[in-house]
Protein backbone atom coordinates (compact mmCIF):
# COMPACT_ATOMS: atom_id res chain seq x y z
CA UNK A 1 0.00 0.00 0.00
CA UNK A 2 1.79 3.36 -1.29
CA UNK A 3 0.91 6.38 0.88
CA UNK A 4 1.29 10.22 0.82
CA UNK A 5 0.42 12.16 3.39
CA UNK A 6 -0.78 15.72 2.73
CA UNK A 7 -0.01 18.62 5.03
CA UNK A 8 -1.39 22.35 4.90
CA UNK A 9 1.80 23.66 5.88
CA UNK A 10 4.90 23.10 7.38
CA UNK A 11 6.23 26.52 8.79
CA UNK A 12 5.63 26.27 12.36
CA UNK A 13 5.38 23.93 15.24
CA UNK A 14 1.69 23.20 16.75
CA UNK A 15 -0.52 19.76 17.58
CA UNK A 16 -1.00 19.51 14.07
CA UNK A 17 2.59 19.12 13.39
CA UNK A 18 2.57 16.74 16.50
CA UNK A 19 0.03 14.96 14.98
CA UNK A 20 2.13 14.61 11.42
CA UNK A 21 5.17 13.14 13.48
CA UNK A 22 3.07 10.08 14.71
CA UNK A 23 1.25 9.77 11.10
CA UNK A 24 5.12 9.49 10.09
CA UNK A 25 6.16 6.78 11.89
CA UNK A 26 2.78 5.45 11.31
CA UNK A 27 3.96 5.53 7.45
CA UNK A 28 7.87 6.00 7.39
CA UNK A 29 8.19 5.80 3.31
CA UNK A 30 5.25 8.49 2.70
CA UNK A 31 6.65 11.55 0.93
CA UNK A 32 5.17 14.48 2.59
CA UNK A 33 4.02 17.25 0.47
CA UNK A 34 3.02 20.92 2.26
CA UNK A 35 2.25 24.40 0.65
CA UNK A 36 5.08 25.63 2.14
CA UNK A 37 7.74 24.52 4.38
CA UNK A 38 9.65 26.27 6.35
CA UNK A 39 12.88 24.20 8.21
CA UNK A 40 14.15 27.04 11.07
CA UNK A 41 10.24 27.43 11.52
CA UNK A 42 9.65 24.63 12.28
CA UNK A 43 13.12 24.06 14.54
CA UNK A 44 14.67 21.37 11.89
CA UNK A 45 12.23 18.84 13.61
CA UNK A 46 11.26 17.79 9.86
CA UNK A 47 14.89 17.50 8.42
CA UNK A 48 16.00 14.11 9.31
CA UNK A 49 14.30 10.61 7.80
CA UNK A 50 11.31 13.18 5.96
CA UNK A 51 10.56 13.53 2.50
CA UNK A 52 9.02 16.86 2.44
CA UNK A 53 7.80 18.34 -0.91
CA UNK A 54 6.50 21.59 -0.90
CA UNK A 55 4.55 23.45 -3.67
CA UNK A 56 5.68 25.50 -6.33
CA UNK A 57 5.15 28.50 -4.13
CA UNK A 58 8.04 27.63 -2.40
CA UNK A 59 9.80 29.45 -5.12
CA UNK A 60 8.61 32.77 -4.21
CA UNK A 61 10.58 35.04 -2.22
CA UNK A 62 11.12 34.08 1.51
CA UNK A 63 9.24 37.84 2.29
CA UNK A 64 6.46 36.41 0.42
CA UNK A 65 6.08 32.85 1.49
CA UNK A 66 6.33 34.60 5.40
CA UNK A 67 3.23 36.42 4.73
CA UNK A 68 0.76 33.82 3.88
CA UNK A 69 -2.35 36.24 4.13
CA UNK A 70 -0.47 37.41 0.38
CA UNK A 71 -1.21 33.85 -1.01
CA UNK A 72 -4.21 33.21 -0.18
CA UNK A 73 -5.67 33.05 -3.54
CA UNK A 74 -3.06 30.87 -4.87
CA UNK A 75 -3.32 28.25 -2.33
CA UNK A 76 -6.09 26.54 -3.91
CA UNK A 77 -4.36 25.85 -7.65
CA UNK A 78 -1.29 25.15 -5.75
CA UNK A 79 -2.91 22.31 -3.78
CA UNK A 80 -4.00 20.95 -6.72
CA UNK A 81 -0.85 20.88 -8.54
CA UNK A 82 0.45 17.95 -6.88
CA UNK A 83 0.63 14.88 -8.54
CA UNK A 84 -0.17 11.89 -6.49
CA UNK A 85 -1.16 9.54 -9.42
CA UNK A 86 0.89 6.81 -7.69
CA UNK A 87 -0.03 6.70 -4.46
CA UNK A 88 -2.90 4.03 -3.32
CA UNK A 89 -4.30 6.04 -0.46
CA UNK A 90 -3.96 9.81 0.19
CA UNK A 91 -4.08 11.12 4.04
CA UNK A 92 -4.73 14.51 4.14
CA UNK A 93 -4.18 16.17 7.51
CA UNK A 94 -6.09 19.10 7.18
CA UNK A 95 -7.48 22.28 8.53
CA UNK A 96 -7.67 24.44 5.12
CA UNK A 97 -6.27 23.51 2.13
CA UNK A 98 -4.93 19.99 2.31
CA UNK A 99 -7.96 18.31 1.71
CA UNK A 100 -8.46 19.57 -1.76
CA UNK A 101 -5.86 17.62 -3.54
CA UNK A 102 -7.04 15.65 -6.47
CA UNK A 103 -6.60 12.25 -6.58
CA UNK A 104 -7.64 9.27 -9.21
CA UNK A 105 -10.46 7.11 -9.06
CA UNK A 106 -8.28 4.35 -8.19
CA UNK A 107 -6.59 6.11 -4.83
CA UNK A 108 -8.95 6.21 -1.37
CA UNK A 109 -8.60 9.68 0.29
CA UNK A 110 -8.81 10.29 3.51
CA UNK A 111 -8.61 13.46 5.37
CA UNK A 112 -7.94 13.66 9.21
CA UNK A 113 -10.01 16.90 10.16
CA UNK A 114 -9.01 19.66 12.72
CA UNK A 115 -10.96 21.46 11.97
CA UNK A 116 -13.31 23.05 8.74
CA UNK A 117 -11.21 26.29 8.05
CA UNK A 118 -12.43 28.33 10.75
CA UNK A 119 -11.80 31.99 9.13
CA UNK A 120 -13.88 31.12 6.61
CA UNK A 121 -16.76 29.32 8.13
CA UNK A 122 -18.09 29.81 12.31
CA UNK A 123 -14.84 32.48 12.63
CA UNK A 124 -15.33 34.94 9.63
CA UNK A 125 -17.11 37.84 11.36
CA UNK A 126 -14.37 37.70 14.29
CA UNK A 127 -11.87 37.25 11.82
CA UNK A 128 -13.06 39.88 9.84
CA UNK A 129 -13.04 42.02 13.10
CA UNK A 130 -9.47 41.29 14.43
CA UNK A 131 -8.50 42.28 11.22
CA UNK A 132 -10.04 45.43 10.94
CA UNK A 133 -11.86 44.68 7.82
CA UNK A 134 -14.35 46.87 6.96
CA UNK A 135 -16.34 48.00 3.14
CA UNK A 136 -13.72 49.93 1.77
CA UNK A 137 -12.00 48.96 -1.57
CA UNK A 138 -10.01 47.09 0.32
CA UNK A 139 -11.86 45.42 2.62
CA UNK A 140 -14.65 44.68 -0.07
CA UNK A 141 -11.61 42.78 -2.11
CA UNK A 142 -11.06 40.78 1.20
CA UNK A 143 -14.88 40.39 1.38
CA UNK A 144 -15.00 38.60 -1.88
CA UNK A 145 -11.69 36.71 -1.78
CA UNK A 146 -12.39 34.99 1.08
CA UNK A 147 -16.18 34.33 -0.23
CA UNK A 148 -14.77 32.27 -3.28
CA UNK A 149 -11.95 30.68 -1.02
CA UNK A 150 -15.33 29.51 0.96
CA UNK A 151 -16.83 28.00 -1.97
CA UNK A 152 -13.44 26.35 -3.12
CA UNK A 153 -13.35 24.93 0.39
CA UNK A 154 -16.72 23.66 0.15
CA UNK A 155 -16.44 22.20 -3.47
CA UNK A 156 -13.43 20.71 -2.14
CA UNK A 157 -14.76 18.87 0.44
CA UNK A 158 -16.47 16.64 -1.74
CA UNK A 159 -13.09 15.25 -2.83
CA UNK A 160 -12.20 13.27 0.20
CA UNK A 161 -13.69 9.47 0.53
CA UNK A 162 -13.55 9.48 4.32
CA UNK A 163 -13.26 12.30 6.77
CA UNK A 164 -11.70 12.00 10.35
CA UNK A 165 -12.22 14.40 13.12
CA UNK A 166 -10.60 15.20 15.62
CA UNK A 167 -13.27 15.75 17.87
CA UNK A 168 -17.00 15.40 18.55
CA UNK A 169 -17.00 19.07 18.25
CA UNK A 170 -15.42 18.91 14.85
CA UNK A 171 -17.60 16.20 13.52
CA UNK A 172 -20.24 18.76 14.26
CA UNK A 173 -18.53 21.67 12.22
CA UNK A 174 -17.70 19.10 8.92
CA UNK A 175 -21.77 17.93 9.16
CA UNK A 176 -22.35 21.59 9.00
CA UNK A 177 -20.29 23.56 6.97
CA UNK A 178 -19.76 20.16 4.74
CA UNK A 179 -22.37 17.89 5.20
CA UNK A 180 -20.45 15.10 5.18
CA UNK A 181 -20.49 12.63 8.13
CA UNK A 182 -17.12 11.96 9.90
CA UNK A 183 -15.97 9.50 12.25
CA UNK A 184 -14.20 10.69 15.23
CA UNK A 185 -10.51 9.66 15.94
CA UNK A 186 -8.77 11.53 18.72
CA UNK A 187 -5.05 12.89 18.44
CA UNK A 188 -2.40 11.47 20.06
CA UNK A 189 -0.90 12.75 23.28
CA UNK A 190 2.15 11.33 23.68
CA UNK A 191 1.32 10.44 27.81
CA UNK A 192 4.31 7.96 28.16
CA UNK A 193 6.56 10.64 28.59
CA UNK A 194 5.11 11.64 31.57
CA UNK A 195 5.33 8.37 33.43
CA UNK A 196 8.03 8.84 36.49
CA UNK A 197 7.14 10.18 39.75
CA UNK A 198 9.21 13.47 39.66
CA UNK A 199 6.43 15.44 40.35
CA UNK A 200 6.49 17.81 43.24
CA UNK A 201 3.83 20.89 43.27
CA UNK A 202 5.72 24.21 42.68
CA UNK A 203 3.55 28.08 43.01
CA UNK A 204 2.97 28.67 39.28
CA UNK A 205 0.34 28.16 36.79
CA UNK A 206 1.16 27.24 32.84
CA UNK A 207 0.32 28.01 29.30
CA UNK A 208 1.62 26.37 26.57
CA UNK A 209 0.34 27.98 23.52
CA UNK A 210 0.46 29.68 20.27
CA UNK A 211 0.48 33.48 21.08
CA UNK A 212 -2.19 35.02 19.19
CA UNK A 213 -5.47 37.21 19.90
CA UNK A 214 -8.13 33.45 19.36
CA UNK A 215 -6.26 31.85 22.38
CA UNK A 216 -7.40 34.04 24.87
CA UNK A 217 -4.25 34.33 26.96
CA UNK A 218 -4.98 38.17 27.95
CA UNK A 219 -7.90 36.22 29.85
CA UNK A 220 -5.32 34.35 31.86
CA UNK A 221 -3.15 37.23 32.28
CA UNK A 222 -5.69 39.63 33.73
CA UNK A 223 -7.09 36.91 35.87
CA UNK A 224 -3.80 36.14 37.20
CA UNK A 225 -2.48 39.58 38.12
CA UNK A 226 -5.79 40.25 39.71
CA UNK A 227 -5.00 36.98 42.07
CA UNK A 228 -1.17 38.14 42.12
CA UNK A 229 -0.80 34.39 40.70
CA UNK A 230 2.52 33.23 39.18
CA UNK A 231 1.89 32.69 35.56
CA UNK A 232 4.32 30.79 33.37
CA UNK A 233 3.81 31.70 29.60
CA UNK A 234 5.34 29.06 27.20
CA UNK A 235 5.01 30.02 23.24
CA UNK A 236 5.73 32.16 20.42
CA UNK A 237 3.36 34.65 18.42
CA UNK A 238 2.63 37.96 17.11
CA UNK A 239 0.28 38.59 20.11
CA UNK A 240 3.30 38.73 22.36
CA UNK A 241 4.34 42.40 22.85
CA UNK A 242 0.36 43.59 23.14
CA UNK A 243 0.44 40.39 25.87
CA UNK A 244 3.75 41.64 27.44
CA UNK A 245 2.11 44.97 27.55
CA UNK A 246 -0.62 43.62 29.99
CA UNK A 247 1.56 41.63 31.68
CA UNK A 248 1.75 42.51 36.28
CA UNK A 249 4.77 41.46 37.85
CA UNK A 250 4.23 37.50 38.53
CA UNK A 251 3.66 36.32 34.72
CA UNK A 252 6.27 35.54 33.18
CA UNK A 253 7.05 35.11 29.01
CA UNK A 254 9.08 32.34 28.48
CA UNK A 255 9.32 31.79 25.05
CA UNK A 256 9.73 28.46 22.82
CA UNK A 257 10.81 25.66 24.92
CA UNK A 258 12.43 21.87 24.28
CA UNK A 259 9.86 19.01 24.68
CA UNK A 260 12.16 17.91 27.60
CA UNK A 261 11.72 21.76 29.69
CA UNK A 262 7.84 21.40 28.32
CA UNK A 263 7.66 18.49 30.25
CA UNK A 264 9.63 19.35 33.60
CA UNK A 265 6.80 22.76 33.48
CA UNK A 266 3.87 20.41 33.27
CA UNK A 267 4.90 17.84 35.86
CA UNK A 268 5.85 20.64 38.57
CA UNK A 269 3.23 23.00 37.73
CA UNK A 270 0.17 23.77 39.87
CA UNK A 271 -2.57 23.54 36.97
CA UNK A 272 -2.41 24.43 33.27
CA UNK A 273 -4.83 26.93 32.01
CA UNK A 274 -6.65 26.90 28.84
CA UNK A 275 -8.12 29.97 28.50
CA UNK A 276 -9.25 29.98 24.34
CA UNK A 277 -11.59 27.29 22.34
CA UNK A 278 -9.66 24.81 20.33
CA UNK A 279 -10.54 22.03 17.92
CA UNK A 280 -9.32 19.53 20.48
CA UNK A 281 -6.47 20.71 22.75
CA UNK A 282 -3.41 18.42 23.38
CA UNK A 283 -1.87 20.55 25.74
CA UNK A 284 -4.66 19.73 28.67
CA UNK A 285 -4.24 16.56 27.63
CA UNK A 286 -0.66 16.40 28.61
CA UNK A 287 -1.03 18.76 31.48
CA UNK A 288 -3.28 15.77 32.43
CA UNK A 289 -0.61 12.91 31.80
CA UNK A 290 1.92 15.07 33.85
CA UNK A 291 -0.73 14.87 37.01
CA UNK A 292 -2.05 18.03 37.06
CA UNK A 293 -5.42 19.39 37.05
CA UNK A 294 -6.54 21.49 33.87
CA UNK A 295 -8.78 25.19 34.36
CA UNK A 296 -10.54 25.16 30.50
CA UNK A 297 -13.06 27.73 28.86
CA UNK A 298 -16.16 25.80 28.74
CA UNK A 299 -16.67 25.28 25.24
CA UNK A 300 -14.24 22.96 22.18
CA UNK A 301 -12.75 20.30 22.21
CA UNK A 302 -11.06 20.13 26.07
CA UNK A 303 -15.13 19.71 27.23
CA UNK A 304 -14.59 15.97 25.76
CA UNK A 305 -10.99 15.59 27.55
CA UNK A 306 -11.11 17.48 30.84
CA UNK A 307 -13.51 16.09 33.65
CA UNK A 308 -15.29 18.47 36.40
CA UNK A 309 -14.58 18.13 39.74
CA UNK A 310 -11.86 15.35 38.63
CA UNK A 311 -9.14 16.29 36.43
CA UNK A 312 -10.44 20.19 36.26
CA UNK A 313 -12.81 23.14 36.70
CA UNK A 314 -14.59 24.70 33.45
CA UNK A 315 -15.13 28.76 33.62
CA UNK A 316 -17.58 29.77 31.04
CA UNK A 317 -17.00 33.85 30.18
CA UNK A 318 -14.64 34.38 27.25
CA UNK A 319 -14.12 37.89 27.75
CA UNK A 320 -14.36 38.66 31.70
CA UNK A 321 -11.49 37.37 34.00
CA UNK A 322 -14.22 36.93 36.76
CA UNK A 323 -15.32 33.78 35.72
CA UNK A 324 -11.81 32.67 35.44
CA UNK A 325 -11.08 33.65 38.78
CA UNK A 326 -13.56 31.90 40.18
CA UNK A 327 -12.71 28.68 38.71
CA UNK A 328 -9.15 29.02 39.80
CA UNK A 329 -10.72 29.54 43.35
CA UNK A 330 -12.79 26.79 43.40
CA UNK A 331 -9.48 25.00 42.22
CA UNK A 332 -8.05 25.89 45.17
CA UNK A 333 -10.39 25.35 47.79
CA UNK A 334 -10.65 21.79 45.93
CA UNK A 335 -7.27 20.61 45.07
CA UNK A 336 -6.67 17.62 46.66
CA UNK A 337 -9.22 16.23 44.66
CA UNK A 338 -7.56 16.28 41.50
CA UNK A 339 -5.33 13.35 42.23
CA UNK A 340 -2.66 12.52 39.79
CA UNK A 341 -4.05 9.06 39.34
CA UNK A 342 -7.14 10.75 38.40
CA UNK A 343 -5.42 12.60 35.64
CA UNK A 344 -3.26 10.57 34.35
CA UNK A 345 -6.02 7.68 34.20
CA UNK A 346 -8.24 10.22 31.93
CA UNK A 347 -5.12 11.67 29.83
CA UNK A 348 -4.63 7.77 28.94
CA UNK A 349 -7.45 7.77 26.60
CA UNK A 350 -5.97 9.71 24.50
CA UNK A 351 -2.91 8.13 24.33
CA UNK A 352 -0.56 8.52 21.22
CA UNK A 353 -0.86 4.13 21.23
CA UNK A 354 -4.55 4.45 21.11
CA UNK A 355 -4.74 6.75 18.21
CA UNK A 356 -2.12 4.46 16.20
CA UNK A 357 -4.23 1.68 16.78
CA UNK A 358 -7.59 3.71 15.64
CA UNK A 359 -6.03 5.11 12.78
CA UNK A 360 -4.25 2.21 11.32
CA UNK A 361 -7.37 0.02 11.21
CA UNK A 362 -9.69 2.71 10.10
CA UNK A 363 -7.30 3.10 6.84
CA UNK A 364 -6.89 -0.77 6.75
CA UNK A 365 -10.48 -0.92 6.64
CA UNK A 366 -11.31 1.63 4.18
CA UNK A 367 -8.61 0.44 1.87
CA UNK A 368 -10.24 -2.93 1.79
CA UNK A 369 -13.63 -1.90 1.28
CA UNK A 370 -12.59 0.87 -1.28
CA UNK A 371 -10.54 -2.06 -3.43
CA UNK A 372 -13.30 -3.91 -3.55
CA UNK A 373 -15.75 -1.26 -5.59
Amino acid sequence: MRVAIIHDYLTKLGGAEEVLKVLHKLYPTAPIFTLLYDKTGTKNQFENGYDIRPSNLQKLPRAIRNRQKLLLSRFPKAIEKFDLSGFDVVISSSNSFAHGVITNPKTLHITYCYSPTRYLWDWAPQYLKENNIGFGAAGIFIRNLLSKVRLWDFNASKRTDEFIAISKTVAARIKKYYRRDSTVIYPPAATRKYLDNDRKVEDFYLIVSRLSPYKNIDLAIRACNQLKKSLYIVGEGADKKRLENLAGPTIKFLGWQTDETKIELFKHARAFIFPGEDDFGLTPVESMAAGRPVIALNSGGSTETVVAGKTGEFFDDAKNPKDLIDAINRLEKNYSNYSIENCQSQAGKFSTEIFIKNFSEFVNEKYKTFKKK
